[in-house]
This record gives C-alpha cells, structure tokens and sequence, in this order.
C-alpha cells in the first residue's frame, strides 16, 4: 500500500518564488548601482562585477520558472510528480556556479599584469561594499526560508547570494589597493583566485547531491537503520526487509517489507502498516511516502 506524507508543496512553491522575485530585483538595483559608480570612480573591477551580478540573475529566473512546474501535483504521464524540475534547477545553478568561478580564474590570469590606467574613486569602492552587506543579507534571509520550506533550489540560489559577496571583496581590495597603491593591482588577480576556489568548492557541494539523486541514490546507512527501528517499535512486527530508499528533490521515498503473523486479518495488516508509516515519519522528517508490503511470517519459517 501506498501511504503518502502531505506537504503543501503549491503554498512552497509561493514561498520560494517570491523569495527569488526579491533576489531577482535587488540583484538588478545593484547591478545598476554598481555600473553607475564603476564608470563614475573610473573603476573597471566595479563595472566587471556589476555585469557578474547582472548574469547572476539567470539562476533567479530558473528558480522563478521552475518552481511553477516542481509543485505541480502528481498526473497520469507523472505519477510521482514532478520535484525533479527542482534537482535540474538546483543542478543548474551549481553549473552556473561553476562556470562563474572558472571565468574569474581566467580573468585573474588575463589581467594579473594590468594596471589601472586612472586611480578609482570612492564612490566605486562604497558601491562595491554596498553589495558585499546587501548579498549578505539576502543570503541569511533566503537561506532561512529554503530551510523552512525545505528547497534544494533556494537554498542553492541562497549560496549564489553569498558566493556573489564574496566575490565582491576582492573588488573591494583591489579599488582600495588601487587608490592607495596604483601599483598593486596584483591583489586583484591574487583574491579572484582564492573567491574562484570557494565558488567551485560550493558549485560541486550544489552539483554532487543533484546527480546522486538523478541516479536514484539511496539515504544513508544510518537512516536505513532508524527505518528499521522504527518498524520494529511495532510488537506485531517480527522482522524487516528490502529496505528501498530514493531522494526526490529534498524529500525521501521508502519502500520496505514487514513481516507479520500469517493469522491476522486484512484490517489489521492495514493498521499494522498506519502505525509503521506514522513512526517512521516520526523519526525522519524529511519522508515524502512510504511504501508498506506485509508479509506472513509462515513464509519465512522453514
């Protein structure tokens, strides 16, 4: 029998689109903002990262486009609905991700020996810092609301907000190294190095998980064990088999055998199984359903 956990997956959806419509026009104003004081400080390292923050908006809209289809409740061509549409998003902003730190190392190394032929202003470094805090907290505030609504795809799109900070402070560094020192403007190429780390560690973190679950990995060891525990805290099972678990965007599907006395009717093999989906809910709280196959105990006994 098929027993299903209800999550208002629509009411999610709302969450996570309007979370990402917010991005998605701050991620604008300081694009602007930072092209306007770019070409007014006379800073080429402010107008780069305003058109970084300008690209970054492709993943707002990838989060906006498919969190219509993801919440979508399961139809006849997909009657395990359609929460992939979010692991492909998430993919996808880990690709994006990746893409962004490859292009700042190639950056770095095209430009390491460049010098800025005019001293920046500080309007092109108070842009710059304005971003750093804006990103910031928009990362703790779309990272919170991806935990609560339980979104691979905000939370992905939260770590964007925080790399496109960090990113910010090498621009940061270089403009004040510049107006200071406008022959270190090595420490540019230096940082943008060290942030393309971080983003591509943080790319394969986002990247990793979405190709295992596209591939049908299963949960943990240990979460399989606290399965079967919980199955068993029912007296009237004698054993559990063929544990069967797969993620579906950040949701858990289990599929198991219980083994009960061959002498008990239908009804009570169906409530043996409530009380089993109840505790197994219970103890992993991020069970979307659960599969339940009884099976006498008689055919087991030799």
């Amino acid at each position: 029998m098929l027993i299903e956990k209800k999550i208002d997956s629509e009411e999610a959806s709302k969450v996570v689109r309007k979370a990402t419509w917010i991005g998605l026009i701050i991620n604008i104003l300081l694009s602007v903002l930072k092209f306007v004081a770019g070409v007014m400080g006379n800073s080429q390292a402010v107008v780069a990262d305003a058109v970084h923050s300008l690209s970054d908006s492709s993943t707002d809209v990838a989060v906006i486009i498919g969190s219509r289809y993801w919440s979508k409740p399961p139809d006849q061509s997909h009657p395990y609905g359609h929460r992939r549409i979010e692991t492909l998003v998430t993919i996808f902003i880990g690709l994006v991700l990746l893409g962004a730190g490859i292009g700042i190392v190639w950056d770095a190394a095209v430009s390491a020996y460049k010098i800025h032929p005019v001293k920046p202003g500080w309007i092109a470094f108070a842009a710059a810092a304005a971003s750093v805090v804006c990103k910031e907290i928009l990362y703790r505030w779309t990272l919170k609301l991806g935990r609560r609504v339980k979104s691979s795809a905000l939370r992905a799109n939260a770590w964007h907000h925080r790399l496109d900070a960090i990113s910010s402070i090498p621009v940061l560094i270089a403009v004040l190294g510049a107006i200071y020192f406008p022959s270190m403007t090595f420490l540019d190429s230096i940082g943008a190095v060290i942030v393309a780390i971080l983003i591509v560690q943080a790319a394969l973190k986002i990247i990793c998980p979405g190709l295992m679950e596209l591939i049908d990995a299963g949960a943990p060891e240990e979460a399989c064990e606290r399965i079967k525990a919980a199955a068993l805290e029912n007296k009237t099972v004698k054993r559990v088999s063929k544990i069967r678990t797969r993620y579906v965007s950040n949701a858990l599907q289990v599929d198991l055998y219980i083994v009960v006395e061959g002498s008990i009717s239908v009804l009570e093999g169906h409530q043996i199984g409530e009380d089993v989906r109840e505790r197994i809910i219970s103890c992993e709280e991020d069970v979307l359903d659960v599969m339940i196959h009884v099976d006498p105990i008689e055919l087991f006994d030799e």
